[in-house]
């Protein structure tokens, strides 16, 4: 038996608003948030560069993307969940 523990995410739902919808890529194909509203989200670091990158729960975007710079969001609401 291994004693490694992996990690695990805390029991929190984030959701944010979207302030910045401008600049959408030309290629890009998927979900594309709209300023005012919010989403529920996931906010995890890049892996190459460690800035904070926002996952926005149940959008569709094929590869490179799938996720917002977190200038684009304000965080509103964080709901511990049990």
């Amino acid at each position: 038996m291994s004693n490694v523990k992996l990690p695990t995410p805390l029991p929190v739902q984030q959701f944010a608003r979207c302030v910045n919808d401008a600049q959408r890529p030309a290629d890009f194909v998927g979900d594309w948030p709209e300023a005012g509203r919010v989403y529920p989200v996931r906010v995890l670091p890049h892996v190459r560069t460690g800035q904070p990158q926002v996952h926005v729960l149940g959008f569709y975007a094929e590869r490179p993307y799938g996720a917002f710079a977190a200038h684009r969001f304000e965080q509103v609401a964080e709901v511990w969940l049990n």
